[in-house]
């Protein structure tokens, strides 16, 4: 098996007290005890061959530092690539089998990678704003030479030999791709499991899910195995991992990240998932902007993502949920939520309980989804049906009993969702409201049955909190929002203005930055 097809295999908060120059004497003083070895290396080897001379200490203190933090460090020359990526294997190592979030690992090439990229360092001249950061790709989306089994028997061996839009990006940036995290079968549903690699566990609590279905993503990321993953969202999959691990995801603006293959649909969407705003919105910035193969893809080039977020938001009007329509959350959820109205009061908003109406959501999207997924998956169930999770299946099966008046509904209720939205947000900037209906779930249950008591319709039944924003076509963005009473993460939602993802961004920072949820890093990491 070669490298490319192999599975993969704590840092206190205090190591990121370190100063900018005791942190450049003390990698420098690593660098300089011995050589870099060899780079054409296996895991053990890539990170032992930097790591084995730089202090356990240094090592840990890079995976806790920002992607902001970490590409200026490594532009300042006070760090190099081929180090940053030693920590982050090291990291790898250390966690990823106790949580299976990064199902296949291309060391050797990441190294090669890195090698390469302190080499246009010392060269001198202009760097992407992602040079030398590792990062990793949601096993959806196609990696040239590496495996992509989208969590399914039928890809288990596919090696595509092109790598996706959002993944030609990001290496133009000069991210250095370290290998692709666990997704549910095809993608399908908000719990990380599948017959190719099996479940991916919560950091928070190893017993809990870490949602999905970019769960493997925001477990990575959340466990300092990466500082920036991508990811990919149409019921909620960009927004309910980052909630159940305690980071930060955002939907974009359909078409603000575009991606191959002319859809005109806007319900799927592609973007950034990170520990931080600031994280995100420079990660952002490197993946955004206009490409003519995509009909969706937006003019505005991703450069303005790179600007200050700070921002005065005194006066600013915020809608704070009501109930959805009266659809059921966990009590402890809605507390948690709730709690941080006062947050938004303190930044000077003036928050008023509104919302949009919901009706007719629940029908118009089950029928756009499920129709979609009947479209991309009817012919694999025809052949092995036996491969195919029942989930799938019965979205399938639901779609063929679709009309096309009942198709035509749904694009109507689609049209009017979207000026209700325009005239909603005429009079509201913002629209905060809970992430997920319920809190992080035992990792053996496929999904919640019920929810405070209320049967669940069926598997995403338990996400209209996420997919009712999906049919706004608002950017919506996942902020650490704190934790309920057994230490699992809250995620709490703030949706914003058409197309206008950097306000949704600014106003994310400054909720981030008045509350400090995310510091509460896994106990894993200082088990």
């Amino acid at each position: 098996m070669t490298e490319d097809q192999r599975p993969a295999s704590g840092a206190p908060n205090e190591e990121l007290s370190l100063t900018r120059r005791a942190f450049g004497r003390l990698v420098g003083a690593a660098v300089a005890t011995g050589p870099l070895h060899s780079l054409t290396l296996d895991l053990h080897a890539a990170q032992t061959s930097v790591s084995a001379t730089t202090p356990a200490n240094v090592r840990d203190a890079l995976c806790e530092l920002s992607a902001v933090e970490l590409a200026d460090r490594i532009r300042r020359k006070d760090v190099s690539a081929r180090e940053v990526l030693a920590a982050h294997l090291a990291r790898i190592e250390q966690t990823n089998s106790r949580v299976n979030a990064i199902v296949t690992l291309v060391a050797e090439r990441a190294a090669a990678d890195a090698a390469r990229a302190d080499e246009q360092t010392a060269r001198g001249g202009a760097l992407g704003v992602l040079h030398g950061l590792p990062v990793v790709h949601k096993d959806l989306v196609d990696t040239a030479g590496i495996r992509t089994t989208r969590g399914s028997r039928f890809f288990s061996d596919n090696i595509p030999t092109r790598d996706a839009l959002i993944v030609t990006r990001m290496r133009a940036a000069g991210a250095i791709t370290c290998g692709k995290t666990n997704t549910p079968e095809f993608g399908s549903g908000s719990q990380t499991f599948n017959d190719v690699f099996g479940a991916t566990r919560n950091p928070y609590d190893l017993t809990k899910t870490c949602g999905g279905s970019s769960g493997g993503a925001a477990v990575s990321v959340a466990c300092g195995m990466v500082p920036l993953a991508d990811g990919s969202d149409t019921g909620g999959s960009l927004r309910n991992p980052p909630a159940f691990c305690n980071v930060v995801g955002l939907r974009p603006s359909p078409g603000r990240v575009p991606a191959e293959g002319g859809s005109w649909g806007p319900l799927t969407v592609m973007g950034p998932i990170g520990r931080s705003v600031g994280d995100v919105a420079l990660f952002l910035s490197a993946i955004a902007g206009p490409d003519p193969r995509s009909p969706l893809a937006l003019a505005e080039d991703g450069a303005r993502f790179r600007g200050s977020l700070e921002r005065n938001f005194r006066g600013a009007k915020v809608a704070w949920w009501k109930g959805l329509g009266g659809i059921p959350f966990e009590p402890e959820v809605r507390a948690v939520v709730d709690a941080n109205r006062r947050v938004f009061e303190n930044l000077g908003c003036v928050v008023e309980e509104a919302e949009p109406d919901f009706s007719g959501v629940s029908e118009a999207f089950r029928i756009l989804r499920f129709s979609a997924n009947h479209t991309q998956y009817s012919e694999f169930i025809r052949q092995r049906p036996e491969w195919v999770k029942d989930e799938i299946k019965y979205e399938v099966a639901q779609a063929e009993r679709f009309t096309g008046a009942d198709i035509g509904r749904a694009l109507a209720r689609q049209a009017r969702m979207h000026e209700q939205s325009r005239v909603f947000f005429e009079q509201f900037d913002y629209f905060v409201l809970p992430v997920t209906q319920v809190s992080p779930f035992d990792v053996t249950t496929r999904y919640p049955s019920q929810v405070a008591g209320v049967p669940m319709v069926d598997y995403v039944d338990w996400m209209r909190s996420c997919w009712y924003i999906t049919l706004m076509a608002n950017p919506a963005i996942s902020v650490p929002a704190g934790f309920t009473p057994t230490g699992l993460p809250v995620g709490l939602q703030i949706v914003g203005r058409h197309r206008d993802d950097w306000s949704v961004l600014q106003m994310g920072h400054a909720f981030e930055q008045a509350t400090g949820h995310k510091s509460r890093r896994p106990p894993l990491l200082s088990a």
